[in-house]
């Protein structure tokens, strides 16, 4: 796969917060604990957190790449989601991608072809709107798609037009942005901006869509730094939440990447998954405190990088300079992965990230996190996954959820 170059360097912003969140982890760990993981147990029954969100939702996410492959390379990346068992992908549809030059024209055509590929396959699609086009950024904020819009209302318009047109696909999931607590979100994060475009998108998108599903934007999981522009995921949650952006939502998307730990792990020190629910600080609180505690949460990016400029863990050594993991502990978080977040009755959906590495540059971790490597072959992870996706699937016989 591809990723356009500037999505690479926001990929880069996002893999910082989350290796300095890492090595806080580790500082804190190693310091406090000789043994600070055990595994959790996995309920033979999962509760879920309303009737509307029946089992939990399983999916690959895709990041920006899709619209821009080969019509084989679309179709195979599909196909990987097919074999592994996932019902859902999840992709971005970037406004820049779509109307790159002009208010005035559309280029649908780079979504439709995901679009129509996906439904072809029987794969729902979470489509994630967000990036600014360079005619509609502010004068404060011009060279990244990053840059919060000018106008939150022209963004709203044209996640309405969007909407409208892939609702007929079969698409009636939006995710509104992604990582806004970070610098996903230029020039800096920034909640009232973030709720007031949340407000308006959501209120469009319903107005196209009468059965859409609105998802706020995932939240990056990242600890507060003075020197780095980035909000504490239940920090911006709450920011949005007192200005009443979870009343205008359905989820609560979260990006819990625990790496150089398990996804189930429990620990002195509270990891990105224990975040969701289980900690002080944690998401649930959050969405308690401001009077909707059983607002889902979608995991919408999950999983580990295989390369990078430091050294690798392996789940029971954990370098100081540790920013990736090796392939066969990838595969052990893969497998944990579905099991861990099928044990939270918050949890509503898990979203792997990604199907392929995109690149061979160890400079860049981002470029590593896929269940196969940029040759094609697949990782351990890929089977770890399917296996991992096909047990749980298996422990539903008999019941009547459905995906």
């Amino acid at each position: 796969m591809v990723i356009q170059p500037e999505l690479r360097r926001h990929w880069w912003v996002a893999l910082v917060a989350f290796a300095v969140a890492a090595a806080v982890t580790v500082t804190i760990a190693l310091s406090q604990s000789p043994s600070v993981a055990k595994p959790l147990d996995w309920p033979a029954s999962r509760p879920t957190v309303a009737a509307s969100q029946p089992g939990l939702k399983i999916g690959v996410a895709y990041g920006d790449t899709l619209p821009f492959l080969s019509d084989q390379a679309l179709a195979s990346a599909l196909d990987d989601a097919v074999a592994l068992g996932a019902k859902w992908v999840r992709v971005d549809l970037s406004w820049e991608d779509i109307q790159p030059d002009s208010p005035d024209r559309y280029q649908w055509q780079r979504f439709d072809r995901v679009a129509e590929a996906a439904q072809k396959r029987g794969l729902q699609i979470l489509a994630v709107v967000g990036y600014t086009p360079p005619w509609a950024r502010p004068s404060t904020c011009r060279n990244d798609q990053a840059c919060a819009p000018a106008d939150p209302a022209a963004f709203a318009a044209f996640a309405h037009k969007a909407a409208a047109r892939y609702s007929a696909m079969g698409v009636h999931t939006w995710e509104i942005w992604n990582e806004e607590n970070i610098l996903f979100w230029k020039p800096k994060p920034d909640p009232v901006g973030y709720t007031r475009l949340l407000k308006l998108t959501a209120a469009a998108v319903r107005s196209a869509d009468g059965q859409a599903t609105v998802v706020m934007g995932g939240l990056a999981a990242v600890s507060a730094d003075s020197k780095a522009p980035r909000i504490p995921q239940d920090r911006f949650l709450a920011a949005v939440a007192r200005l009443g952006g979870t009343k205008v939502v359905d989820a609560v998307a979260y990006h819990p990447y625990t790496y150089p730990y398990l996804p189930s792990a429990r620990t002195t020190f509270g990891t990105a998954f224990e975040k969701i629910s289980s900690t002080s600080d944690s998401l649930v609180s959050v969405l308690t405190e401001y009077g909707t505690p059983d607002l889902p949460i979608w995991l919408t990016e999950t999983g580990a990088p295989t390369n990078g400029p430091g050294a690798a863990s392996d789940g029971v050594h954990i370098p100081p300079d540790t920013t990736h993991v090796t392939e066969a502990f990838q595969a052990a978080i893969a497998a944990d992965t579905v099991p861990a977040a099928a044990a939270n009755p918050h949890v509503a959906a898990v979203f792997w990230f990604a199907d392929q590495d995109t690149g061979t540059d160890r400079t860049d971790p981002a470029a590593f996190f896929g269940l196969r490597r940029i040759d094609g072959t697949a990782k351990p992870s890929f089977a770890a996954l399917k296996n991992a996706i096909t047990t749980y699937e298996e422990s539903l016989t008999g019941r009547s959820w459905v995906k």
